[in-house]
């Protein structure tokens, strides 16, 4: 297969070196020291305690690449749109376009330039971080579950799912992706948008009456959302799972708490903001979530004007 990978951070070099074993991989990034040295030395994963070498090719302006069979987006959420629009002449009539970035409703900026039908949503249980450059540790592995808005009516999942599982990752084809996107959605939600509005680690959300009370009350917006999109989940089963989660990771830092203390702006609005926009299609209202996410990006520009 011919693929695209956009974002050669962690996660885009842990697929685009995986991948580019078996497929011709274009691994596109705007970081010209990252791109000379996966060109120059190769792109080093460390996975169980060994370095394993990979030889995607890098660069950072992918004109003059043609269409791609597959384009995958490893960006940063608040990027998208431009990381798109710079490259979007690897979309062609006959390109799928797939993301597996945290948050939801990604696909409300995906569909400008290709075609719903085309577009395969889900999301990853493996992680990494970045050594130096073009040296990853690859992380925890697990499922990386893939599905589609629209009706595959070309099996080209079937064809994905059998490219990802030979190189190593353990692909799922789901018949309703939202549901698992959602699942995984209302954690960060919860936990990510109150630590960092706060500035604490996860385990004071569970530990204090208040902070639990607006997890509490973000959540039940959420759950008035999935409903109406058709999703089932049990909130006092989900109110259960973050309470545990916020225990059992007490010194945790979630990306919303990292970003905003690091100075940087956050995925808000694909975290939060997704439930707003989300809410809005179906005339619903979730005041908790809109003040929420106001006031991140109230606190970036704060930040950003020091």
């Amino acid at each position: 297969m011919k693929i695209a990978v956009i974002g050669a951070g962690a996660m885009g070099s842990i697929y685009g070196g995986r991948l580019s074993q078996k497929n011709d991989v274009f691994l596109i990034d705007k970081n010209e020291k990252v791109v000379d040295q996966i060109n120059e030395n190769g792109l080093v994963l460390v996975e169980n305690g060994e370095e394993k070498l990979f030889h995607p090719q890098a660069m950072t302006n992918s004109e003059g690449l043609g269409e791609m069979d597959l384009v995958i987006l490893f960006v940063k959420a608040l990027w998208s749109r431009a990381a798109l629009a710079e490259n979007k002449h690897l979309i062609g009539p006959h390109t799928y376009l797939m993301t597996l970035q945290n948050g939801s409703g990604h696909e409300d900026i995906l569909k400008e330039v290709c075609p719903l039908s085309r577009i395969v949503i889900g999301t990853t249980e493996d992680n990494g971080a970045v050594l130096s450059l073009g040296h990853i540790r690859h992380g925890g592995e697990g499922k990386t579950n893939i599905g589609m808005l629209e009706p595959d009516t070309e099996h080209f999942l079937d064809r994905l799912k059998e490219t990802l599982d030979g190189v190593g990752f353990k692909a799922r084809i789901h018949d309703n992706i939202q549901q698992l996107i959602w699942d995984k959605l209302f954690t960060n939600i919860s936990l990510s948008a109150v630590t960092g509005i706060l500035g604490v680690k996860m385990g004071f959300i569970a530990g204090d009456e208040h902070a639990w009370n607006m997890t509490k009350q973000l959540v039940a917006e959420a759950m008035t959302v999935a409903k109406a999109m058709g999703l089932s989940f049990d909130e006092q089963e989900m109110l259960e799972r973050i309470r545990k989660t916020s225990e059992m990771n007490p010194e945790g830092q979630t990306s919303i708490y990292a970003d905003l203390q690091a100075g940087r702006r956050t995925e808000v609005d694909t975290i939060s903001g997704s439930v707003v926009r989300a809410a809005a299609k179906y005339h619903i209202a979730v005041p908790t979530h809109a003040f929420l996410v106001e006031m991140v990006h109230a606190m970036e520009d704060r930040d950003a004007k020091k």
